[in-house]
């Protein structure tokens, strides 16, 4: 079966479906297959983990990548939220 076309928004159309295949969300499923793949194979960051960051670092990243109704968590369900996003 042929691999649809998902336009010039999605880089790898088959990492795409494949991803959408499993679950992923459509945002989701775009942001992995138009990464640069060397990159996200690497295992670890260093950025450190959320739970050593404030709730004020918290909210202002959940603020930036659009996560709703960020003021009212707490510091537990902002990680999550970010975690899930």
């Amino acid at each position: 079966m042929a691999t649809k076309d998902h336009g010039p928004s999605v880089k790898d159309d088959e990492q795409y479906e494949a991803l959408r295949d499993q679950g992923a969300s459509k945002e989701k499923a775009a942001r992995i297959a138009n990464s640069n793949t060397k990159s996200t194979a690497k295992k670890g960051g260093k950025a450190p983990a959320y739970e050593d960051w404030t709730k004020d670092d918290l909210e202002e990243r959940a603020k930036e990548i659009g996560i709703e109704g960020r003021s009212d968590m707490n510091k537990d369900e902002l990680i999550k939220a970010l975690r899930d996003h």
